[in-house]
């Protein structure tokens, strides 16, 4: 039952290909796999023919099989011409959509909570099949290598017929001896599925080290620090690790290659002797002595090419763990879009007003850790209020972030906007309403422009929208210095592109902060949006930010005090609770948490002390 299951899963893959080009291929592969019969029969004609050709007659008895012999051969030639072209487009297609439903897959989900498991990031890099790696095989690979196999035994069965004209029992002998080389084949092989698995895993951790050893970011590091040797090191270890198991496994086959050596010889010398034995005897021709000479070696190698059988259990394995990702990440249940985020009109560039947003008791827990990162935060975020999250590392800051950006779901109690939970609203409806600069942002390597006007998704670009954002978040500036403008790529491995500083990256991502706030959203979520700025250009940008307080809500996440002390109110978290909360001037009246990290900043600040993070501006 397991066997029918696996040769189903791989003819559904075919479905992607395309009927058209499905049926061309296996035309051409069927078409291969009746050669070798079709030629040992052309060959026997003609061989019969020269037998009992007249000398005086010339090449005219000879002309009609041969030429059928010389097409057979062409056919062959051009069957082996079409075949590899075709295999290379159905696996293209097989396999470009095997990546895509991958992917979509991991999208389905609106958090990031269920991605992090590390079975189900085992998963991802086990269906992602690299063709590189020369132990991993494709959905395509298994495909197209089963429609080899059942045109293989198309093949085997025209041979058979052949063989069987000369003698059934020798067809009997000579199949019995292919199941059982067949039979050993299968068995090393299922073995050698149960390696692959180890290696996939210890891959995994060696790809860690490869992507560092290349990336310009990490290798700073690596070069400076000296640790590139001890990288080498790491990748070996885990390739060693993996793919031991997996050599010695290989090896033990080669090792046992007599057997299949000694198989080989038992169905051919029989059929070998005793053919030649009756065409020396004139029991039969010469010409029957070239059919079974030709055909039976055919049968053998039909059976001893096991390439096919390796792509079949390799892509089978891809395609079990596909159905285990699909398992562990289910589609999500969404609730019927009814009721949104109430929106009100207004006069403002996005024509609704910023929701009045509650944590109610909100407390939270990353899976697999026992340590709650939140713990009953009770806080309202009002409409148009300029509010500032503080406190010490690990306070739980950027947690409450990502809890508003609907990123990961309250382990207990819940989050409103205008009284409605946003964990039963749309995700995607629910986040047109935010701007998020998240600490970690991420570069990418895209044009200047379209890094700023991706905030809005596809949607096409205002580009006087995005030039003002631009402005706004003090990125204009480096953008005239940018050889193509706005066009220009935002990564040095782009052609005729650029590398930016950490401030100057922070200002592209502000500016697309900034944009989609333009372009509607309502809540405006700055997490330590502007470490890698001077005091001075921070105080500029902060400015112009502030001047949306009223039609945007904004929250800021920042480590310099100086720069909160502006806003509408200070939340000061400790330990994952709220310790303190309201406007600067009260906060150091209390002599509390605040007013003592107050004090140290400013301290520091007057020593001359800079706290920018920076790698060098653009030249």
């Amino acid at each position: 039952m397991r066997y029918l299951r696996n040769r189903w899963a791989l003819v559904r893959a075919l479905a992607p290909a395309g009927v058209p080009l499905s049926g061309v291929l296996v035309t051409a592969l069927f078409a291969a796999a009746l050669l070798p019969a079709a030629t040992a029969l052309t060959l026997a004609w003609l061989v019969r023919r020269i037998e009992h050709a007249d000398a005086a007659a010339g090449l005219g008895p000879l002309l009609v099989p041969l030429l059928c012999f010389a097409a057979a051969l062409l056919l062959g030639h051009l069957s082996d011409a079409l075949v590899a072209p075709l295999e290379l487009l159905t696996k293209a297609r097989i396999n470009g959509h095997h990546r895509t439903q991958v992917m979509r897959v991991a999208l389905a989900g609106d958090g990031l909570e269920r991605l992090e498991r590390p079975e189900v990031q085992r998963l991802i890099a086990e269906v992602s099949a690299d063709p590189r790696n020369v132990i991993e095989f494709t959905p395509g690979d298994g495909a197209t290598g089963q429609l080899r196999w059942l045109a293989g035994i198309v093949g085997i069965v025209s041979v058979c017929a052949v063989l069987a004209a000369y003698s059934w029992l020798l067809v009997a002998w000579m199949l019995l001896i292919v199941v059982c080389l067949r039979r050993l084949q299968v068995r090393q092989i299922d073995a050698l599925v149960d390696k692959l698995r180890l290696a996939y895993r210890e891959e995994l951790h060696a790809d860690v080290w490869r992507e560092a050893a290349v990336s310009p970011s990490a290798g700073k590091d690596m070069r400076i620090f000296g640790i590139s040797g001890w990288a080498v090191e790491r990748i070996q270890h885990h390739i060693e690790a993996g793919n031991s198991p997996f050599w010695s496994w290989m090896i033990r086959i080669v090792r046992s290659g007599w057997i299949t050596f000694a198989l080989i010889l038992m169905g051919l010398v029989p059929a070998y002797v005793g053919v030649t034995l009756g065409a020396i005897d004139g029991g039969n021709t010469i010409a029957t002595q070239t059919a079974v000479l030709a055909t039976s070696w055919a049968l053998f190698r039909a059976f001893a090419d096991t390439v096919d059988i390796h792509r079949m259990a390799g892509a089978v394995q891809v395609l079990a763990s596909y159905e285990e990702l699909r398992r562990l990440l289910p589609p999500v249940d969404r609730p019927a879009p009814t009721k949104s985020v109430p929106t009100t009109t207004s006069t403002t560039p996005g024509g609704a007003q910023p929701p009045a947003v509650r944590f109610e008791h909100v407390a939270f827990r990353y899976s697999g850790s026992t340590r709650d990162v939140l713990q009953d935060v009770d806080l309202e975020l009002h409409p148009g209020e300029l509010v500032a999250l503080v406190g010490l590392n690990g306070a739980g800051k950027s947690t409450l972030i990502k809890l508003l950006s609907g990123l990961y779901r309250p382990t207990a109690g819940r989050i409103t906007a205008d009284g409605a939970d946003i964990a039963a609203m749309e995700p995607a409806r629910w986040r047109e309403r935010l701007a998020v600069v998240f600490q970690d942002f991420v570069r990418y390597p895209l044009s200047a422009l379209e890094n700023v006007g991706l905030s809005r998704g596809g949607a096409p670009y205002d580009v006087a929208g995005v030039e003002q954002a631009a402005m706004e978040a003090g990125f204009a500036g480096v953008l005239e210095r940018l050889p193509d403008g706005w066009q220009t790529p935002l990564a040095r491995s782009r052609k005729d592109g650029v590398d930016l500083s950490g401030g100057q990256w922070q200002q592209v991502v502000l500016a697309r902060a900034v944009y989609g706030m333009r372009q509607g959203a309502r809540i405006l979520v700055l997490d330590e949006p502007t470490a890698h700025l001077d005091v001075r250009t921070e105080f500029e940008v902060f400015g112009k930010l502030a001047a949306y307080r009223g039609e945007t809500t904004v929250v800021l996440i920042s480590h310099r005090l100086s720069t909160v002390r502006h806003a509408d109110r200070i939340v000061v978290l400790d330990q994952g609770r709220i310790a303190e909360s309201g406007p600067h001037d009260e906060l150091m009246a209390r002599g509390g948490l605040y007013a003592q990290m107050f004090k140290i900043q400013a301290e520091r600040f007057q020593a001359g002390f800079d706290d920018r993070i920076e790698e060098g501006e653009l030249a």
